[in-house]
């Protein structure tokens, strides 16, 4: 078997250090090492960004907006509980992953506090009963009582957290600084990190270089984060992970395309979006799209909407990784995870970022 599809050939040591626990002050400060060709790179700086691409390039955006997944509460016999919310299931039902995960039984009440900051107009508690339990993620469904005329999202507001990642422990971001600028569509439960280094300054200033921008919806959730635990990673099964891609962006890059300009995906998640719903696609090369997705992109894969890739440095071992080896292969891609580290870039969600430009891909 090709070490390609072995789990054990996307491992690298990183120094601990070297986990940004704190996003870069201004977002656009952030360091960007640039892939240009298949031997060379070089190191620039994010807010440089229209330098490296060209007139008539279309950036591709994730426009999904975080919830405050991250619940903690009390059972009815007083136990404290935490719950990260995952999936909505339908209007007050929800998915999630919980602690201590083996108590949650059938009918388990669970009593959510208002966090400290929460407005003086939320004045009772949010309640939620375990009504099933998920095999496929071991997690738990919940029904939430949600009072007449409010929505779980809204009350989210006043009774969770925007969930940090686990490796982030001493940070001392605000909630804000983990939304990207463009943030619009409810959904996610972590961000689509590689958007965190945009400013609306930095926008303009690629628009005004003819460097357009489109949106498309992937609400990370589970399938983005939930490391690949088996050593033959082709056996490995993606959860899935709602996405949309409407008319209109479908539209801008076939548009884009037929003019000879590059797709630009900033991020893992609008690789997954844009080319599993290519996969989809019945006539043209991308129709709208709005449904979930399973995808799981590895070395081997054929490409078929994505031409270039900002993307931020990824776990080890992470199904994100091997979709990033897919594009510029796996050993020069450890290559360059190497030089971020000999020149101590910053690693995971709010780190520095890589450009894979066009020319530097490996098929």
């Amino acid at each position: 078997m090709s070490d390609d599809r072995l789990l054990s050939s996307y491992n690298y040591e990183l120094p601990p250090e070297l986990i940004a626990q704190t996003p870069a002050i201004p977002r656009d400060s952030s360091r960007l090492l640039v892939v240009d060709s298949p031997t060379t790179w070089a190191h620039s700086i994010f807010r440089d960004l229209p330098d490296w691409l060209l007139a008539g390039d279309l950036l591709v955006l994730n426009n999904t907006r975080v919830i405050p997944a991250r619940l903690y509460g009390r059972k009815s016999t007083g136990a404290p509980v935490e719950i990260l919310l995952l999936e909505k299931q339908n209007d007050n039902c929800w998915l999630a992953l919980v602690k201590p995960g083996k108590r949650f039984k059938l009918g388990t009440e669970i009593v959510f506090p208002p966090i400290p900051q929460a407005s003086k107009d939320i004045d009772f508690n949010l309640k939620a009963r375990v009504i099933d339990k998920d095999e496929a993620t071991g997690g738990r469904i919940l029904e939430f009582e949600v009072p007449e005329g409010k929505s779980c999202e809204e009350l989210l507001e006043y009774f969770g957290q925007i969930p940090l990642p686990p490796y982030i422990t001493s940070s001392k971001s605000q909630p804000s600084q983990y939304q990207t600028v463009y943030a619009q569509q409810l959904g996610a439960v972590a961000a689509p990190t590689a958007g965190l280094h945009f400013t609306e300054e930095l926008l303009q200033r690629l628009q005004a270089k003819g460097i357009d921008r489109t949106y498309v919806t992937l609400h990370v959730g589970l399938g983005t984060f939930r490391p690949v635990e088996v050593e033959d990673i082709t056996t490995h099964l993606m959860h899935q992970e709602w996405i949309e891609v409407s008319q209109k962006t479908a539209e801008k890059i076939e548009e884009t395309k037929a003019k000879g300009g590059r797709i630009i995906a900033v991020g893992t998640t609008v690789v997954r979006t844009l080319e599993g719903a290519a996969k989809k696609s019945q006539v043209k090369l991308l129709e709208p799209f709005c449904g979930k997705t399973d995808l799981f992109i590895y070395p081997g894969y054929k490409w078929q909407v994505v031409d270039g890739l900002i993307t931020n440095f990824h776990l080890p071992g992470s199904s994100l990784l091997m979709l990033v080896s897919a594009l510029v292969g796996r050993q020069r891609l450890f290559s360059l995870y190497q030089e971020a580290i000999e020149q101590k870039y910053r690693f995971y969600s709010f780190g520095d970022a890589m450009l894979i430009l066009p020319a530097a891909r490996s098929n």
